[in-house]
């Protein structure tokens, strides 16, 4: 299993539907700042929103397990391998994120729990 780099490309604030059904004042999503790196392989990574991370696990998980090798979705998606462009699911506040494979092994670092 190999490293993969989440980038957070764009925090984004969806106005006419915050305006809608949006609390009073609701700004862009204030987990992530643009340009924030995360490594991820086996587990969620310190810092990043348990919800963005349950949206874009599985194509973390891919990636970590050698997709990053070819394109996704028989390359009717993304263009460079060994990429995914992915979003959280807060459609008020979206951060978009881009997830890399890297060369880089990972290591169990804790003593798994029996």
């Amino acid at each position: 299993m190999r490293k993969v780099k989440i980038t957070v490309l764009r925090t984004m604030l969806n106005e006419d539907l915050a305006a809608e059904y949006g609390a009073e004042g609701l700004k862009a999503c204030p987990m992530h700042v643009e340009g924030q790196v995360f490594y991820a392989d086996y587990a969620k990574p310190e810092g990043l929103c348990d919800e963005a991370w349950k949206a874009i696990y599985q194509y973390a998980f891919a990636l970590a397990h050698g997709a990053g090798e070819g394109v996704f979705y028989y390359g009717d998606w993304i263009r460079k391998p060994g990429v995914a462009i992915c979003s959280c699911n807060d459609g008020l506040r979206p951060v978009i994120f881009k997830l890399e494979a890297t060369g880089e092994e990972s290591k169990i670092d804790y003593e798994p729990v029996r």
